[in-house]
């Protein structure tokens, strides 16, 4: 079998191994070494390779705002913040019709400001909204629905760890790449709080309501948000103005949630060795996936697959547009089935070059970031595209009174809101870069 044979039946062996539930960093790593060895002919070269290739990935500098990140939404939950930022969108948003779904998705807005992972602001924010929304007589659907949407705002408003990963693989600015999802970020929260409130008209059944709260309530539940705030402006704007780099505007994120965490009693006892060990899990997660995906990327370089994949996109004599709507639409489906970090080590090196390579009117550095977004929103659609997203399992999980066919249900309309803000940002990339025109 040649090389070229041999790495392309690599990816549904890829396939069988993660539907195996074997960690799809160890099967990225092991796919890759063995690949590589059958392509070198020999033992030696794959020897060498384990003995730098590890090495080689983290000693990138950049590679620790990972864990500070991570440390940063640890923290934030810990302290509670999910729940103050409920409160707040609650007391301005619930007396309205579908308001209350309308402040959950507020909420995930928030907190993935200061969290940065999808499937973190999903768990959290449905522990203190799920049962806020089935006392305000919200169906098993809706909520359930609207809470799976809203925990994919974790990753899509700054900071992102996955932006972070992308902005190293593509050789981008990271702070421009925050500044870029910004935007499209908040589009999406919008699209979400549009969806609810024209689903709470169609079935009216579907939603109920609380009574208005006085202002002085409202204030009051304000004034316990805005340390959030200023973390958020601090931490994205610092990084974008130049006033530190991104890892340390990671350290400052971490350090001021730390200490409003422990202001609010979050880390009293054993929080604070439970953030930790939490961190450091999920460091480790993130750098097996960073570590597999390298071997595995090698070996794909070895076998020529990506320059032949190019060459042959060419010869088709497709568009720009025709080739970057048959990525997205692999990503879309290839996202129900692997988590997003993953995705984007694994095809960037891929695809990127093939992007690289057309002509969309823009120059390399913002064709290079609207590229970035739009496959960060598509491989994000895969957490609540059913049968196999993620965020739904994780919101279900957390009701099992409520069917995995009525979350399905629920889900749908927000799908296609997600899907409507891709063909938007397709057709208008202004939308995504004019932030960095500031």
């Amino acid at each position: 079998m040649d090389a070229l044979t041999l790495a392309a039946w690599s990816f549904p062996v890829l396939l069988v191994l993660i539907f195996l539930r074997v960690p799809i960093g160890l099967s990225m790593l092991l796919l890759g070494l063995l690949g590589s060895g059958v392509v070198y002919g020999s033992v030696s070269p794959v020897l060498v390779q384990m003995k730098t290739l590890a090495y080689v990935q983290f000693s990138n500098h950049s590679l620790t705002i990972v864990p500070l990140f991570l440390l940063m939404g640890q923290f934030a939950a810990l302290g509670g913040m999910s729940r103050d930022l409920f409160k707040a969108a609650e007391a301005f948003l619930g007396h309205r019709k579908g308001g209350v779904g309308m402040a959950a998705i507020g909420a995930c807005a928030g907190f993935g400001s200061i969290c940065g992972s999808s499937l973190a602001t999903a768990a959290t924010m449905g522990q203190v909204a799920l049962p806020e929304l089935r006392r305000a007589g919200y169906s098993g659907a809706l909520a359930t629905g609207a809470l799976a949407a809203g925990g994919t705002l974790g990753i899509l408003i700054p900071p992102s760890i996955v932006l972070v990963i992308y902005a190293i693989l593509a050789e981008q600015n990271i702070a421009n790449m925050f500044a870029a999802a910004m935007v499209p970020g908040f589009l999406a929260a919008l699209g979400y709080m549009a969806v609810i409130a024209i689903y709470v008209r169609v079935a009216p059944r579907s939603a109920g309501g609380i009574p208005a709260v006085p202002w002085s309530e409202r204030l009051r539940a304000l004034r316990a948000v805005w340390p959030v705030v200023v973390i958020f402006v601090v931490v994205i704007g610092g990084i974008y103005s130049g006033l530190f780099t991104p890892t340390e505007g990671a350290a400052v994120g971490a350090v001021a949630t730390g200490l409003l965490a422990w202001r609010n009693g979050g880390l009293s006892g054993k929080g604070i060795l439970t953030a930790f060990e939490l961190t450091a899990s999920g460091t480790g997660m993130v750098f097996l996936i960073v570590l597999g995906a390298a071997a595995y990327n090698n070996f794909l370089a070895l076998s020529q697959l990506p320059q032949e994949l190019a060459e042959w996109v060419g010869t088709l004599g497709l568009g720009p547009y025709a080739v970057l709507c048959a990525i997205l639409v692999f990503y879309l489906v290839a996202g129900c089935l692997m988590d997003s970090l993953s995705m984007i080590l694994l095809t960037i090196p891929i695809f990127f070059p093939m992007i690289s390579s057309l002509d969309f009117g823009l120059s390399a550095e913002h064709t290079a970031i609207w590229f970035g977004v739009l496959v960060l929103i598509v491989v994000e659609v895969g957490l609540i595209t059913p049968p196999v997203g993620m965020n739904l399992f994780v919101i279900q999980s957390m009701a099992p009174e409520i069917s995995i066919r009525d979350t399905y249900r629920g889900v749908w309309p927000f799908v296609f809101s997600d899907l409507l803000r891709v063909c938007i940002l397709v057709a208008f990339p202004a939308i995504t870069l004019f932030i960095l025109r500031f």
